[in-house]
């Protein structure tokens, strides 16, 4: 399965090459007033269940922003946020976001350790891959793969997507391999996992 998953990582990331439309940060900085509300002035979410934008990978957050509005992933705060942005909207929206310094976050300690493992080297025993595998040792992810950022992202929004991902309700996952990744975690795992992301730097 970690074979697997690398192999299809890198083929994203050659497929999807490096061409970005250019964004505006300025523009996006005007246009962000409506998204202050939940994702804060600087994109560093004061809520922890909405996840923080500063500092993400401009292709992973339009990616989201398209799929929202095309309905592809499904929010009842975020889809009609979504809907009348232009691609150029997303554009500015992304640069500014992703120009932003995030804020640092810190993992509980009774979690650390068993997060650690599973980010670092899965779980062998039930065909869990290792996190880093997508995500990078430091979870700053892969902008060319369109894979998000993970490092310092709330962990109350990280476990839900896990989640989420797990039972299907988000299936925005290229080639399903969120699905496929979670699939055999247990909550105990996700839960640690969320919590180590939370804290790396």
């Amino acid at each position: 399965m970690n074979k697997w998953l690398v192999s299809v990582s890198i083929l994203l990331a050659m497929a999807v090459g490096s061409a970005q439309a250019a964004g505006d940060a300025e523009a996006g900085k005007t246009k962000s007033a409506t998204c202050l509300a939940c994702h804060g002035v600087d994109g560093n979410s004061p809520n922890p269940a909405w996840p923080k934008l500063a500092g993400q990978h401009p292709s992973y957050i339009k990616k989201q922003l398209r799929e929202f509005k095309g309905g592809v992933r499904k929010n009842d705060l975020m889809s009609p946020m979504a809907m009348p942005l232009t691609e150029q909207d997303m554009d500015n929206l992304a640069a500014y976001f992703s120009s932003q310094d995030q804020t640092p976050g810190s993992a509980a300690a009774d979690k650390v350790e068993l997060g650690e493992t599973i980010y670092r080297g899965g779980n062998a025993a039930t065909d869990v891959a290792a996190c880093m595998a997508c995500h990078g040792p430091s979870g700053m992810g892969n902008p060319a793969a369109k894979f998000p950022r993970i490092s310092g992202q709330h962990a109350a929004y990280l476990e839900k997507m896990l989640k989420d991902f797990r039972s299907g309700d988000r299936s925005n996952d290229n080639a399903k391999m969120m699905r496929n990744v979670v699939a055999r975690m247990t909550d105990k795992e996700i839960a640690a996992v969320a919590q180590y992301v939370q804290g790396l730097r």
